[in-house]
């Protein structure tokens, strides 16, 4: 059961970001330091990626470990407890448009990067994305 109303509930789902969430930006920091330039929200790209690199042909999700069900932690695992039917399912397409977008940016030749929430705090990770993204040949 909820324990709060469902206006109170609209109004905290509405709050969440989908756009220059603290994830997101902590990787744009991180590659921007790294001397990395990047577009940001390309809405004419499947998936509106977070970070595109036209030059390098490349693009940087950052995804939220709950809402894209991530494989590498608990919270990814976890589900919610009201309203499970609705929730399950509306997880469940947003993990179909992301192997949809994945797939489209990939045949169109894209080099495609996730970066999962539960990672950005791995600088190490985000080091070797920084080195991945600067081998690639630029146009």
């Amino acid at each position: 059961m909820d324990t709060v109303s469902p206006e109170q509930r609209s109004r905290n789902m509405a709050a969440i970001k989908g756009k220059n969430t603290k994830p997101e930006l902590a990787v744009r920091r991180f590659l921007h330091a790294h001397g990395l330039r990047y577009r940001l929200h390309a809405a004419q790209l499947p998936g509106k990626p977070d970070m595109v690199f036209p030059r390098r042909s490349a693009i940087v999700f950052v995804h939220g470990c709950f809402w894209h069900r991530c494989p590498h932690c608990r919270v990814g695992a976890r589900s919610v407890r009201s309203n499970t039917g609705y929730w399950s399912e509306k997880i469940k397409r947003n993990q179909a448009r992301d192997a949809v977008a994945l797939k489209v940016l990939r045949s169109a030749g894209w080099k495609v990067f996730v970066v999962w929430e539960c990672q950005v705090a791995d600088h190490s990770r985000l080091r070797r994305l920084a080195k991945a993204l600067k081998a690639l040949p630029q146009d």
